[in-house]
């Protein structure tokens, strides 16, 4: 992400090689911790594993770091999709079919997985208590 925000204001790659080795080099610029601060802001804001791991992939980022990254930021995926879902849907699970289809829509374009999903609407995972 920094190298493509430096070449667009016009530096060499040379030079945005040079600088780019040098700040790895002193511990500056980190992937790991981009990753970790990028993965806690998103989850924030109430986005999904899959989304967030699509994101990171689209700056740059390895699937090695953001793998680990996912999984040792310990979020309970399901208590995160139930927040969402409460906060959008309210808690009571969809009345029909199609009701269903349009808030998987909603949760799966945030991110989240379809078993999570379906886990969520077939009374696995209780939407308004948490369980």
């Amino acid at each position: 992400e920094l190298i493509r925000k430096l070449e667009g204001r016009g530096f060499s790659r040379s030079d945005i090689a040079r600088v780019m080795a040098e700040l790895k080099q002193d511990g500056s610029q980190s992937d790991r911790r981009f990753t970790d601060s990028y993965i806690y802001h998103r989850i924030q804001r109430g986005y999904g594993p899959l989304r967030i791991r699509q994101e990171l992939r689209e700056r740059g980022i390895e699937d090695g770091i953001i793998s680990v990254a996912l999984d040792e930021n310990g979020e309970d995926w399901m208590s995160r999709l139930k927040d969402v879902h409460a906060k959008k849907f309210g808690t009571a699970l969809p009345a029909g079919p199609r009701e269903q289809a349009r808030q998987s829509r909603f949760l799966q374009y945030r991110g989240f997985t379809p078993e999570q999903i379906r886990r969520l609407f077939n009374g696995e995972w209780e939407i308004g208590n948490g369980k």
